[in-house]
């Protein structure tokens, strides 16, 4: 079963239409069990970060999420669905977040406009001295994809793809075998045949 997590304010209809749109069956879940049953999770976050971590809590979902993405179960985290996996973010500095990747969401400052909204280019591979990875498999570099963010999460060794937006941020994030950890700051679901291609990749892990 490939499960949307929903905490109540994440994208979710969107991108269970695309998953369909490319033959995959997918249903929405918001319980610890129904995680523990999935063979793949996407975290299609959206909205404030405090909201989410708070959400989660509520529903009994942090723990439950920490356990599985310690395992081998594919993840892919969309938009808030990354920055959640860092340790925190300057956009709710009293509450953690998952802790799974190391460093802290900063707000995008010193930039064109806050938030950033609309189509801007990934830089893949040898542009930002990054391998590929398995997610981006096929697509060009400079390919235009769909954001919708104030915040960011910084380069690490684990970013695949950094977008330019004034400043420098991770687009794309992928963990390796050993923890099979998969996330974007854009949206697929709304990035045209590029974001299709990414679901695709994650779906065909």
């Amino acid at each position: 079963m490939i499960a949307l997590l929903d905490y109540g304010a994440g994208n979710t209809g969107s991108v269970l239409r695309a998953v369909q749109y490319l033959g995959y069956e997918a249903c929405i879940v918001d319980r610890p069990e129904q995680l523990a049953a999935a063979s793949k999770i996407i975290f299609p976050g959206q909205g404030h970060f405090a909201a989410m971590m708070q959400a989660l809590e509520d529903r009994g979902l942090i723990e439950q999420l920490r356990n599985v993405l310690r395992g081998e179960k594919p993840f892919l985290g969309i938009c808030l669905g990354l920055q959640a996996l860092y340790e925190g973010s300057d956009e709710a500095p009293a509450h953690p977040g998952l802790g799974l990747l190391a460093g802290r969401v900063r707000r995008l400052e010193g930039v064109f406009k806050v938030p950033h909204v609309g189509w801007s280019q990934l830089e893949i591979g040898r542009e930002n001295s990054a391998p590929e990875g398995r997610l981006l498999r096929g697509i060009p570099s400079g390919s235009f994809v769909y954001y919708c963010h104030s915040y960011f999460a910084p380069q690490t060794q684990e970013s695949v793809a950094v977008t330019d937006y004034g400043q420098r941020f991770a687009a794309a994030v992928e963990t390796g075998e050993s923890r099979r950890l998969w996330a974007v700051q854009f949206h697929p679901e709304k990035s045209g045949e590029v974001g299709l291609r990414v679901l695709k990749n994650f779906l065909e892990l």
